[in-house]
Protein backbone atom coordinates (compact mmCIF):
# COMPACT_ATOMS: atom_id res chain seq x y z
CA UNK A 1 0.00 0.00 0.00
CA UNK A 2 1.60 3.34 -1.03
CA UNK A 3 0.52 5.74 1.52
CA UNK A 4 -1.15 9.38 0.60
CA UNK A 5 0.18 12.35 1.43
CA UNK A 6 -0.12 16.36 0.67
CA UNK A 7 1.29 19.18 -0.02
CA UNK A 8 0.68 23.01 0.53
CA UNK A 9 3.06 26.14 -1.01
CA UNK A 10 2.06 29.15 0.42
CA UNK A 11 3.77 32.94 -0.81
CA UNK A 12 2.60 36.57 -0.45
CA UNK A 13 1.95 38.21 -3.92
CA UNK A 14 4.03 41.23 -4.71
CA UNK A 15 0.72 43.97 -5.04
CA UNK A 16 2.21 45.17 -8.88
CA UNK A 17 2.54 41.58 -9.75
CA UNK A 18 -1.31 40.58 -9.35
CA UNK A 19 -2.94 41.37 -12.28
CA UNK A 20 0.24 39.30 -13.96
CA UNK A 21 0.10 36.27 -11.64
CA UNK A 22 -3.87 36.34 -12.76
CA UNK A 23 -2.77 36.05 -16.08
CA UNK A 24 -0.77 33.64 -15.89
CA UNK A 25 -3.15 31.23 -13.81
CA UNK A 26 -6.11 31.71 -16.16
CA UNK A 27 -3.03 30.45 -18.96
CA UNK A 28 -3.36 27.47 -17.66
CA UNK A 29 -7.08 26.87 -18.17
CA UNK A 30 -8.99 25.69 -21.07
CA UNK A 31 -11.88 27.90 -19.92
CA UNK A 32 -13.49 29.01 -16.49
CA UNK A 33 -12.94 25.93 -14.29
CA UNK A 34 -11.47 23.70 -16.65
CA UNK A 35 -7.68 23.12 -16.41
CA UNK A 36 -5.71 21.89 -19.35
CA UNK A 37 -3.80 19.19 -17.65
CA UNK A 38 -0.99 19.75 -20.47
CA UNK A 39 -0.96 23.23 -19.77
CA UNK A 40 2.67 24.54 -20.19
CA UNK A 41 2.95 25.83 -16.95
CA UNK A 42 2.41 22.86 -15.02
CA UNK A 43 1.56 19.91 -16.81
CA UNK A 44 -0.75 18.35 -14.22
CA UNK A 45 -1.01 14.79 -16.42
CA UNK A 46 2.73 13.90 -16.23
CA UNK A 47 2.77 13.21 -12.85
CA UNK A 48 1.45 9.42 -12.23
CA UNK A 49 1.08 10.01 -8.71
CA UNK A 50 -1.00 13.52 -8.04
CA UNK A 51 -4.78 12.80 -7.39
CA UNK A 52 -5.90 16.80 -7.13
CA UNK A 53 -4.02 19.82 -7.47
CA UNK A 54 -5.45 23.97 -7.48
CA UNK A 55 -3.49 26.88 -7.19
CA UNK A 56 -6.04 30.02 -6.21
CA UNK A 57 -4.89 33.71 -4.61
CA UNK A 58 -6.50 33.69 -0.87
CA UNK A 59 -7.95 37.25 -0.92
CA UNK A 60 -9.93 36.70 2.20
CA UNK A 61 -13.01 39.69 1.92
CA UNK A 62 -14.00 39.07 5.53
CA UNK A 63 -10.90 40.23 7.40
CA UNK A 64 -13.14 43.09 8.50
CA UNK A 65 -15.66 40.54 10.60
CA UNK A 66 -12.93 41.21 13.66
CA UNK A 67 -13.95 44.48 14.26
CA UNK A 68 -17.37 42.69 15.87
CA UNK A 69 -15.11 42.24 18.42
CA UNK A 70 -13.88 45.73 18.66
CA UNK A 71 -10.56 44.86 16.87
CA UNK A 72 -9.03 46.63 14.16
CA UNK A 73 -8.93 44.49 10.80
CA UNK A 74 -4.90 43.51 10.06
CA UNK A 75 -3.94 44.54 6.21
CA UNK A 76 -2.60 40.56 5.56
CA UNK A 77 -1.21 40.12 1.88
CA UNK A 78 -2.93 38.36 -0.73
CA UNK A 79 -1.47 35.00 -0.85
CA UNK A 80 -0.86 32.50 -3.90
CA UNK A 81 -1.16 28.71 -2.81
CA UNK A 82 -0.32 26.07 -4.51
CA UNK A 83 -2.05 22.64 -2.83
CA UNK A 84 -2.06 18.91 -4.17
CA UNK A 85 -2.59 15.27 -2.45
CA UNK A 86 -0.52 13.03 -3.57
CA UNK A 87 0.85 9.36 -3.29
CA UNK A 88 4.17 8.95 -1.63
CA UNK A 89 6.35 11.39 0.19
CA UNK A 90 5.77 15.27 -0.21
CA UNK A 91 9.60 15.64 -0.67
CA UNK A 92 10.13 13.22 -3.62
CA UNK A 93 7.22 15.01 -5.39
CA UNK A 94 8.48 18.36 -4.98
CA UNK A 95 11.76 16.90 -6.41
CA UNK A 96 9.20 16.07 -9.58
CA UNK A 97 7.89 19.27 -9.50
CA UNK A 98 11.29 20.90 -9.83
CA UNK A 99 12.34 18.24 -12.92
CA UNK A 100 9.78 18.67 -15.04
CA UNK A 101 8.18 21.94 -14.43
CA UNK A 102 10.72 24.32 -13.04
CA UNK A 103 10.31 27.08 -15.74
CA UNK A 104 6.34 26.99 -14.66
CA UNK A 105 7.13 27.64 -11.44
CA UNK A 106 9.31 29.61 -11.61
CA UNK A 107 7.28 32.21 -13.44
CA UNK A 108 4.38 31.73 -11.35
CA UNK A 109 6.27 31.99 -8.29
CA UNK A 110 8.31 35.44 -9.35
CA UNK A 111 4.88 36.92 -8.53
CA UNK A 112 5.93 36.63 -4.96
CA UNK A 113 7.80 37.62 -2.22
CA UNK A 114 11.33 36.77 -1.97
CA UNK A 115 11.91 34.62 -5.29
CA UNK A 116 14.16 35.91 -7.69
CA UNK A 117 16.00 34.43 -10.75
CA UNK A 118 18.72 32.69 -9.47
CA UNK A 119 16.61 31.42 -6.10
CA UNK A 120 16.86 27.94 -5.33
CA UNK A 121 13.41 26.82 -6.00
CA UNK A 122 13.36 23.43 -4.17
CA UNK A 123 15.12 25.37 -1.24
CA UNK A 124 12.34 28.08 -1.48
CA UNK A 125 8.74 25.70 -1.84
CA UNK A 126 10.60 23.39 1.75
CA UNK A 127 10.74 27.59 3.11
CA UNK A 128 7.39 28.03 2.21
CA UNK A 129 4.84 24.78 2.93
CA UNK A 130 2.31 25.29 5.07
CA UNK A 131 1.30 21.77 6.95
CA UNK A 132 -2.06 21.03 7.27
CA UNK A 133 -3.37 20.56 11.06
CA UNK A 134 -5.90 18.11 10.15
CA UNK A 135 -5.91 16.03 6.62
CA UNK A 136 -8.60 13.48 5.77
CA UNK A 137 -7.88 10.47 3.03
CA UNK A 138 -11.02 8.72 1.27
CA UNK A 139 -8.90 5.61 1.13
CA UNK A 140 -5.09 5.51 2.02
CA UNK A 141 -3.77 3.27 -0.19
CA UNK A 142 -5.49 3.73 -3.50
CA UNK A 143 -3.04 5.25 -5.51
CA UNK A 144 -4.05 7.47 -9.18
CA UNK A 145 -2.08 4.16 -10.83
CA UNK A 146 -4.63 1.46 -9.19
CA UNK A 147 -7.33 3.76 -10.06
CA UNK A 148 -6.54 4.02 -14.04
CA UNK A 149 -6.23 0.46 -13.31
CA UNK A 150 -9.37 -0.83 -11.70
CA UNK A 151 -11.64 2.11 -14.00
CA UNK A 152 -9.91 -0.03 -16.91
CA UNK A 153 -10.78 -3.38 -15.88
CA UNK A 154 -14.24 -2.14 -15.39
CA UNK A 155 -14.51 -0.81 -18.91
CA UNK A 156 -13.11 -4.31 -19.67
CA UNK A 157 -16.17 -6.09 -17.76
CA UNK A 158 -18.52 -3.83 -19.06
CA UNK A 159 -17.69 -4.33 -22.33
CA UNK A 160 -17.62 -8.27 -22.26
CA UNK A 161 -21.32 -8.03 -20.93
CA UNK A 162 -22.40 -6.02 -23.82
CA UNK A 163 -20.60 -8.23 -25.70
CA UNK A 164 -22.16 -11.13 -24.37
CA UNK A 165 -25.83 -10.45 -23.12
CA UNK A 166 -26.34 -13.80 -22.22
CA UNK A 167 -23.45 -14.14 -20.01
CA UNK A 168 -25.85 -11.92 -17.15
CA UNK A 169 -28.28 -14.69 -16.57
CA UNK A 170 -25.69 -17.24 -16.45
CA UNK A 171 -25.22 -19.10 -12.98
CA UNK A 172 -23.42 -16.66 -10.41
CA UNK A 173 -20.49 -18.78 -10.15
CA UNK A 174 -20.06 -19.50 -14.03
CA UNK A 175 -19.86 -15.51 -14.42
CA UNK A 176 -17.67 -15.14 -11.44
CA UNK A 177 -15.48 -17.73 -13.80
CA UNK A 178 -15.59 -15.81 -16.89
CA UNK A 179 -15.20 -12.97 -15.67
CA UNK A 180 -11.94 -14.14 -13.69
CA UNK A 181 -10.54 -15.85 -17.10
CA UNK A 182 -11.31 -12.25 -18.59
CA UNK A 183 -9.22 -10.42 -16.32
CA UNK A 184 -6.00 -13.09 -17.06
CA UNK A 185 -6.64 -12.51 -20.90
CA UNK A 186 -6.33 -8.94 -20.24
CA UNK A 187 -3.23 -9.65 -18.54
CA UNK A 188 -1.73 -11.75 -20.70
CA UNK A 189 -2.41 -9.64 -23.77
CA UNK A 190 -0.54 -6.81 -22.08
CA UNK A 191 -4.07 -4.48 -22.03
CA UNK A 192 -4.19 -4.48 -18.73
CA UNK A 193 -1.38 -4.04 -16.30
CA UNK A 194 -2.27 -4.75 -12.39
CA UNK A 195 0.62 -3.97 -9.76
CA UNK A 196 1.18 -4.97 -6.45
CA UNK A 197 1.44 -1.99 -4.09
CA UNK A 198 4.23 -1.80 -1.07
CA UNK A 199 3.73 0.19 2.28
CA UNK A 200 6.99 1.77 3.21
CA UNK A 201 8.30 -0.10 6.84
CA UNK A 202 8.71 3.81 7.73
CA UNK A 203 5.86 4.67 7.04
CA UNK A 204 4.17 1.58 9.05
CA UNK A 205 6.31 2.60 12.14
CA UNK A 206 5.33 6.20 12.21
CA UNK A 207 1.83 5.51 11.58
CA UNK A 208 2.01 3.18 14.59
CA UNK A 209 3.55 5.27 16.82
CA UNK A 210 0.87 7.98 16.20
CA UNK A 211 -1.84 5.43 16.52
CA UNK A 212 -0.12 4.76 20.30
CA UNK A 213 1.09 7.94 21.04
CA UNK A 214 -1.65 10.66 20.98
CA UNK A 215 -4.12 8.87 23.35
CA UNK A 216 -0.35 7.96 25.58
CA UNK A 217 -0.30 11.83 25.81
CA UNK A 218 -4.22 11.99 26.30
CA UNK A 219 -3.75 10.18 29.00
CA UNK A 220 -0.66 11.49 30.48
CA UNK A 221 -2.58 15.01 30.54
CA UNK A 222 -5.90 13.46 31.82
CA UNK A 223 -5.74 14.60 35.17
CA UNK A 224 -4.78 18.42 34.06
CA UNK A 225 -7.99 18.29 31.44
CA UNK A 226 -10.44 17.46 33.88
CA UNK A 227 -9.42 19.46 36.48
CA UNK A 228 -9.72 22.46 33.78
CA UNK A 229 -12.60 21.07 32.36
CA UNK A 230 -15.41 23.22 34.41
CA UNK A 231 -13.78 26.72 33.90
CA UNK A 232 -13.14 25.60 30.51
CA UNK A 233 -17.14 24.70 30.13
CA UNK A 234 -17.54 28.01 31.76
CA UNK A 235 -15.65 30.13 29.56
CA UNK A 236 -17.18 28.49 26.11
CA UNK A 237 -21.06 28.84 27.48
CA UNK A 238 -20.36 32.66 28.09
CA UNK A 239 -18.78 33.06 24.66
CA UNK A 240 -21.44 31.26 22.62
CA UNK A 241 -23.98 33.45 24.43
CA UNK A 242 -22.02 36.86 23.13
CA UNK A 243 -20.45 35.72 20.40
CA UNK A 244 -21.89 37.83 17.13
CA UNK A 245 -23.62 36.29 14.16
CA UNK A 246 -22.27 37.58 10.58
CA UNK A 247 -24.43 35.95 7.93
CA UNK A 248 -25.71 38.32 5.36
CA UNK A 249 -26.41 37.25 2.16
CA UNK A 250 -23.07 37.57 -0.09
CA UNK A 251 -23.27 39.21 -3.68
CA UNK A 252 -25.54 38.21 -6.20
CA UNK A 253 -22.19 39.17 -8.70
CA UNK A 254 -20.11 37.23 -6.28
CA UNK A 255 -22.20 33.84 -6.17
CA UNK A 256 -22.48 33.76 -9.67
CA UNK A 257 -18.96 33.58 -10.04
CA UNK A 258 -17.95 31.47 -8.06
CA UNK A 259 -20.70 29.16 -9.56
CA UNK A 260 -19.34 29.63 -12.93
CA UNK A 261 -16.36 27.42 -11.32
CA UNK A 262 -18.44 25.03 -10.80
CA UNK A 263 -19.87 21.65 -12.09
CA UNK A 264 -18.21 20.81 -15.00
CA UNK A 265 -17.09 17.43 -13.60
CA UNK A 266 -18.93 15.29 -10.87
CA UNK A 267 -16.49 16.00 -8.55
CA UNK A 268 -15.72 19.79 -7.45
CA UNK A 269 -13.62 21.99 -5.57
CA UNK A 270 -13.96 23.63 -2.30
CA UNK A 271 -11.62 26.25 -0.36
CA UNK A 272 -13.15 28.45 2.74
CA UNK A 273 -11.02 30.36 4.79
CA UNK A 274 -11.57 32.99 7.84
CA UNK A 275 -10.28 34.27 10.63
CA UNK A 276 -10.31 32.44 13.93
CA UNK A 277 -12.65 34.17 17.30
CA UNK A 278 -10.01 35.96 19.41
CA UNK A 279 -9.26 34.54 22.51
CA UNK A 280 -7.14 31.39 23.91
CA UNK A 281 -10.22 29.17 24.34
CA UNK A 282 -11.23 29.11 21.28
CA UNK A 283 -7.65 28.41 19.59
CA UNK A 284 -7.12 25.42 22.00
CA UNK A 285 -10.82 24.63 20.97
CA UNK A 286 -10.13 24.40 17.35
CA UNK A 287 -6.82 22.93 17.96
CA UNK A 288 -8.10 20.51 20.15
CA UNK A 289 -11.16 19.58 17.69
CA UNK A 290 -9.10 19.45 14.54
CA UNK A 291 -6.56 17.21 16.07
CA UNK A 292 -9.55 14.90 17.11
CA UNK A 293 -10.61 14.90 13.40
CA UNK A 294 -7.26 14.24 12.31
CA UNK A 295 -6.64 11.16 14.21
CA UNK A 296 -10.10 9.99 13.87
CA UNK A 297 -9.48 9.97 10.22
CA UNK A 298 -6.67 8.54 10.10
CA UNK A 299 -7.00 5.56 12.71
CA UNK A 300 -10.56 4.91 13.25
CA UNK A 301 -13.36 5.68 10.61
CA UNK A 302 -13.87 3.11 8.05
CA UNK A 303 -12.62 3.90 4.78
CA UNK A 304 -14.23 6.10 2.09
CA UNK A 305 -16.32 7.61 4.72
CA UNK A 306 -16.16 11.26 6.63
CA UNK A 307 -18.49 10.82 9.49
CA UNK A 308 -21.69 9.48 7.46
CA UNK A 309 -20.69 11.33 4.16
CA UNK A 310 -19.37 9.23 1.54
CA UNK A 311 -18.50 12.07 -1.43
CA UNK A 312 -14.95 13.57 -0.23
CA UNK A 313 -11.75 12.17 -1.96
CA UNK A 314 -9.49 14.43 0.13
CA UNK A 315 -9.86 17.11 2.65
CA UNK A 316 -7.76 19.49 4.69
CA UNK A 317 -7.60 22.07 7.47
CA UNK A 318 -4.33 24.74 7.70
CA UNK A 319 -3.22 27.52 10.00
CA UNK A 320 -2.79 30.94 8.42
CA UNK A 321 -0.95 33.78 10.07
CA UNK A 322 0.54 32.64 13.38
CA UNK A 323 -2.75 30.83 13.90
CA UNK A 324 -5.49 33.60 13.34
CA UNK A 325 -6.70 32.65 10.48
CA UNK A 326 -7.75 29.39 8.60
CA UNK A 327 -8.54 27.84 5.12
CA UNK A 328 -10.48 24.74 4.96
CA UNK A 329 -9.93 22.65 1.14
CA UNK A 330 -11.87 19.81 -0.29
CA UNK A 331 -12.36 17.56 -3.18
CA UNK A 332 -16.11 16.42 -3.10
CA UNK A 333 -18.71 14.79 -5.45
CA UNK A 334 -21.43 16.54 -6.56
CA UNK A 335 -22.84 19.97 -6.61
CA UNK A 336 -22.09 22.92 -3.57
CA UNK A 337 -25.26 22.70 -2.59
CA UNK A 338 -25.74 18.98 -2.24
CA UNK A 339 -22.21 19.28 -0.52
CA UNK A 340 -23.63 21.89 2.27
CA UNK A 341 -26.29 19.69 2.63
CA UNK A 342 -24.63 16.66 3.42
CA UNK A 343 -22.74 18.73 6.09
CA UNK A 344 -25.48 19.60 7.66
CA UNK A 345 -28.01 16.85 7.97
CA UNK A 346 -25.09 13.89 8.15
CA UNK A 347 -22.64 15.09 10.59
CA UNK A 348 -23.94 18.77 12.00
CA UNK A 349 -22.35 18.44 14.84
CA UNK A 350 -19.05 17.72 13.64
CA UNK A 351 -19.81 20.46 11.48
CA UNK A 352 -20.13 23.07 14.61
CA UNK A 353 -17.45 21.74 16.66
CA UNK A 354 -15.18 22.25 13.75
CA UNK A 355 -16.30 25.74 12.36
CA UNK A 356 -17.70 27.55 14.69
CA UNK A 357 -14.60 29.19 16.20
CA UNK A 358 -14.89 30.99 12.79
CA UNK A 359 -15.69 34.19 13.57
CA UNK A 360 -19.42 35.13 12.43
CA UNK A 361 -20.61 31.29 12.40
CA UNK A 362 -23.92 30.67 13.70
CA UNK A 363 -24.31 30.84 17.27
CA UNK A 364 -23.55 27.11 19.03
CA UNK A 365 -24.81 25.57 22.38
CA UNK A 366 -22.29 23.02 24.00
CA UNK A 367 -19.75 23.72 20.89
CA UNK A 368 -22.07 20.64 19.25
CA UNK A 369 -25.77 21.65 18.67
CA UNK A 370 -27.62 24.26 17.15
CA UNK A 371 -25.26 26.39 14.79
CA UNK A 372 -25.47 24.58 11.41
CA UNK A 373 -29.09 24.08 12.09
CA UNK A 374 -30.22 27.21 10.86
CA UNK A 375 -29.79 26.33 7.19
CA UNK A 376 -30.38 29.67 5.86
CA UNK A 377 -27.65 31.40 8.35
CA UNK A 378 -25.01 28.76 7.89
CA UNK A 379 -25.08 28.67 3.92
CA UNK A 380 -24.99 32.62 3.73
CA UNK A 381 -21.98 32.16 6.52
CA UNK A 382 -20.08 29.43 4.09
CA UNK A 383 -21.25 31.07 1.06
CA UNK A 384 -19.15 34.54 2.41
CA UNK A 385 -15.98 32.43 2.94
CA UNK A 386 -15.75 30.67 0.17
CA UNK A 387 -12.83 31.63 -2.26
CA UNK A 388 -12.77 31.11 -6.19
CA UNK A 389 -10.11 28.67 -7.34
CA UNK A 390 -8.42 29.98 -9.99
CA UNK A 391 -6.72 26.19 -11.11
CA UNK A 392 -8.00 23.06 -10.09
CA UNK A 393 -7.05 19.78 -11.55
CA UNK A 394 -8.22 16.22 -10.92
CA UNK A 395 -6.37 13.30 -12.33
CA UNK A 396 -9.37 10.85 -13.19
CA UNK A 397 -12.21 13.19 -14.27
CA UNK A 398 -15.65 11.26 -14.40
CA UNK A 399 -15.47 9.14 -11.51
CA UNK A 400 -17.01 9.74 -7.95
CA UNK A 401 -15.33 8.33 -4.95
CA UNK A 402 -18.49 5.60 -4.45
CA UNK A 403 -17.10 4.69 -8.57
CA UNK A 404 -13.88 4.11 -6.74
CA UNK A 405 -15.01 1.94 -3.94
CA UNK A 406 -17.11 -0.28 -6.71
CA UNK A 407 -14.00 -0.30 -8.83
CA UNK A 408 -11.45 -1.65 -5.98
CA UNK A 409 -14.39 -4.44 -4.72
CA UNK A 410 -14.94 -5.62 -8.19
CA UNK A 411 -10.96 -6.22 -8.58
CA UNK A 412 -10.98 -8.07 -4.97
CA UNK A 413 -13.68 -10.12 -6.07
CA UNK A 414 -11.85 -11.50 -9.38
CA UNK A 415 -8.34 -12.10 -7.53
CA UNK A 416 -10.39 -14.10 -4.85
CA UNK A 417 -10.22 -18.13 -5.25
CA UNK A 418 -13.60 -18.40 -3.44
CA UNK A 419 -16.63 -16.74 -2.87
CA UNK A 420 -19.49 -17.64 -0.73
CA UNK A 421 -22.99 -17.13 -2.27
CA UNK A 422 -23.87 -14.39 0.02
CA UNK A 423 -20.58 -12.68 -1.08
CA UNK A 424 -20.97 -13.58 -5.07
CA UNK A 425 -24.57 -11.74 -5.20
CA UNK A 426 -23.16 -9.03 -3.46
CA UNK A 427 -20.50 -8.57 -5.76
CA UNK A 428 -22.42 -9.68 -8.89
CA UNK A 429 -24.91 -6.64 -8.09
CA UNK A 430 -21.44 -3.91 -8.40
CA UNK A 431 -21.51 -5.02 -11.83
Amino acid sequence: MTPQSTFMILAPIVPTREKELRALLASMNEGIGRVNPTNKLIPFASFDNLHFARLLILDDKTTVDISAYGLKAKPYPLYLAFLGDIDGEEDRFLLGLERRASDGLRKLFSCCKDFYPDTNLITWMRKHRAPSIANYVNSRGRTVRRIHQEAKLYEAIQKCLENDPSLRNSPPREIHAKLVQLLYNEIASVRLTLFAENTPTFWRVRNLLHLVCIPLLVLILLPLLILFLPLYIRLLRKLEKTDPEICFPVDQAYTEMLSNGEDYDVTNQFSAMGSLKPGLVRLLTTIGVLSTVDYAARHITRPGWLGRIRTIHFARWVFLDGMKRMIFCSNYDGSVESYMDDFINRTGFGLNASFSNGIGYPRTNWLFLDGCANERKYKEYLRRHTLPTQVWYKAYPGLTAVDLERHERIRKGLETEYLSDQELAEWLALL
